[in-house]
Order: C-alpha cells, then sequence, then structure tokens
C-alpha cells in the first residue's frame, strides 16, 4: 500500500519510513505520537486499518468507498472520524471537483487517508521533515495543520472563479454570444460543488472548536476557530461569485431579448413602408385594358410621386414617434458622481451650527 508514516517518540525524535510491524508497534504502545497518511486507499490498506488498528469497519468502509462522501465526523469514544474536503487539482475538468480527506484522529495517532494525492497533505509532509512541526505539539495541533492545509488549499480556486466570473461579466455587457452562457452554466456548477461541500464542512470545524470533543485542548480551540473563519470567508466570496452569475445570465437574457426586439421592430418597420408600395403596384400592375390612368401622360410620375411621399410620411412618423433615432441624442453623457469639497464643508459647518 503506498503510505508515507512518521513517529514522534516520547524523547522528541521523529523516525521516518517506518514499516508495516512499527506503525502497529507504535500504535499499541500508545506513546508519542503516530502519524500514517494512506494515498490510494485500497482493500489491502482497509484490512490493515480494521484488523491491525482495530479502527471500526464503517468508518473504514467510507476510506474505501470512491464515492465522495458529505464532510462529517464520528465520535467512536477513544478517537473521532473526520470527513473533509478540499479541491481535487489531479483532475483534469473545466468544472471544479472536490477531493475527500479521511482522518482517524486520538490521542496519540492520526491516521489521513485519500483516494487522489492532495497538495495540502504533500507540504505538511514536507514541514514535518523539515522541522517536525507540527506533530511536536500534539495529535490535535497536527489534525489542525491537516485541515488547515486542506481549506486554504481551496481559497485560489475560489479567487480565480471569481476572476472568470468578472471577465465573463464584462464578456456579457460588451459581447453576448450563446458561448457565455455555456461558460455562466460551468462556472455556476463549480460554485455549487464547493457550496455543497463548504456548508456541512464549516459545521464540522465549528464542532471541533467549540470544545465538544475531549481530545481537543483549550489551547487549541482557537485553531481550529481560525479555520471556520477560513472557511466563511471562501464561503462569501464563492456567494459572491455565484450572484454574479446570477446578473451576467439576467443581463444576457435581457440583452438577447432587446436584440430581437430590435430586429423584430426593423422588420416592421421594413414591412410597415413597403406595404403601401405593394398595394399600388399591385393595382397598377393588373392587366385590364380600361384602366384610367394607364394613358394619362403623366400617370407614371404621378404614381411614382405617391410611392415617395408614402415612404417619406411613413419614415417621419416612425421618427416622431421614437422608433428610427437618427439624428437624435439617444444617451446623454453621464458624468462620473463627484462631490464639491466646498459643498461638503458647507454642509459640515451648517450641521455643526445646528
Amino acid at each position: 500500500m503506498p503510505f508515507k508514516a512518521y513517529y514522534l517518540k516520547p524523547d522528541g525524535n521523529i523516525e521516518v519510513d517506518i514499516s508495516s510491524e512499527q506503525i502497529k508497534s507504535a500504535f499499541k504502545s500508545k506513546k508519542g505520537l503516530l502519524w500514517l497518511d494512506i494515498t490510494e486507499t485500497n482493500n489491502e490498506d482497509g484490512r490493515f486499518l480494521q484488523e491491525s488498528l482495530g479502527l471500526h469497519p464503517l468508518a473504514v468502509e467510507d476510506c474505501l468507498s470512491r464515492n465522495l462522501h458529505p464532510p462529517k465526523i464520528d465520535d467512536f469514544d477513544d478517537y473521532i472520524f473526520i470527513v473533509a474536503h478540499g479541491i481535487n487539482y489531479t483532475v483534469e475538468s473545466e468544472i471544479v471537483e472536490t477531493a475527500e480527506l479521511d482522518i482517524f484522529f486520538g490521542t496519540h495517532f492520526v491516521i489521513s487517508s485519500h483516494i487522489v494525492p492532495l497538495y495540502s497533505i504533500e507540504a505538511v509532509k514536507r514541514r514535518v521533515e523539515e522541522t517536525g512541526r507540527p506533530m511536536k505539539y500534539g495529535a490535535e495541533f497536527l489534525v489542525h495543520t491537516l485541515l488547515d492545509a486542506l481549506v486554504d488549499n481551496i481559497l485560489p480556486t475560489v479567487d480565480k472563479m471569481g476572476e472568470v466570473a468578472q471577465a465573463i461579466e464584462e464578456e456579457v455587457i460588451s459581447s453576448p454570444q450563446p458561448a457565455v452562457q455555456e461558460e455562466i452554466l460551468k462556472l455556476k456548477r463549480s460554485t455549487l460543488h464547493i457550496h455543497r461541500v463548504i456548508t456541512p464542512q464549516r459545521e464540522v470545524i465549528n464542532r471541533l472548536s467549540r470544545g465538544e470533543f475531549p481530545l481537543i485542548g483549550d489551547q487549541a480551540k482557537i485553531y481550529f476557530r481560525d479555520v471556520y473563519d477560513h472557511l466563511l470567508r471562501i464561503e462569501d466570496l464563492n456567494q459572491i461569485t455565484r450572484d454574479r452569475l446570477d446578473y451576467s445570465q439576467a443581463t444576457y437574457l435581457s440583452s438577447i431579448a432587446n436584440k430581437q426586439n430590435e430586429t423584430m421592430k426593423t422588420l416592421a418597420v421594413v414591412a410597415t413602408i413597403f406595404l403601401p408600395l405593394t398595394l399600388l403596384a399591385g393595382i397598377y400592375g393588373m392587366n385590364f385594358e380600361y384602366m384610367p390612368e394607364l394613358h394619362w401622360r403623366w400617370g407614371y410620375f404621378t404614381v411614382l410621386g405617391v410611392i415617395t411621399t408614402a415612404i417619406i410620411v411613413v419614415l417621419w412618423r416612425f421618427w416622431h414617434q421614437g422608433w428610427i433615432a437618427w439624428g437624435k441624442q439617444r444617451v446623454s453623457r453621464i458624468k462620473s458622481v463627484t462631490l464639491d469639497r466646498a459643498r461638503i464643508l458647507g454642509y459640515a459647518a451648517r450641521i455643526k451650527k445646528k
């Protein structure tokens, strides 16, 4: 099984890359601190966790399942089982995907399990190998570091989503295209994926920070509270992105409706102009021999004059009603909102006198 194990001895020294037998020995001794990280957890790992370490089969089953479970926390008296989520950076997708991290947390051990590699876990491993922190501060601070790194790795993705939402908003205003609508739907699905895990994960961290579990001391509560604050910030940023996407979608649909209205207006203008002309052409296009106007010397020019007059009258009527804006000022120049400093000081002086 691909795993990495660290053991903090009671004398303060850290052993790296210990074997399976050493893991079982350190776990049963209940001395020092054992951290076992398992990547790509399989059935062999499940048997080791359940038979050799005596962990609950339901929790081990969650670790083996390829399906994503919602964030939760289960209390098994001697240890607690935590399910948390971060961003899955190993998959190439236009929609943000999340990755699950399972943690067994006891007084003398921390076992982390994840199906896909997590950059946050690798960063914690480097810190342990370089300085020994945070294992030297105990199991509760190690769990805090794992969760804190996992949550912090969500923030770059949420910030990038905000930048994409701003670009979509500008594109919708300048040039609404069907492709923009597709990008809006993709990004909304990403925000929905993050929202589904952030909301229950916030409650999990809140339970860890308010002293519900004896495994977490008073000194560690404030650190879990800091992770909770980070989740609140991520949730707010994600909600802002969703609101901007809703606004962009409404703007896009409104722009499309306005374009359709303009198209229909143009067609109505053209049809209205040519209807009387078609009537005249139809009347004088009939092949009756005894039509009196057919023998007029100036009949042809008279019909042309009537046609021209009809066109001018219809165009003038549309221009007068505002359907045609040629020669009219559509939008006046909008000035930026600036305040006169003298007026502000004068207003403040009047308030002071009162």
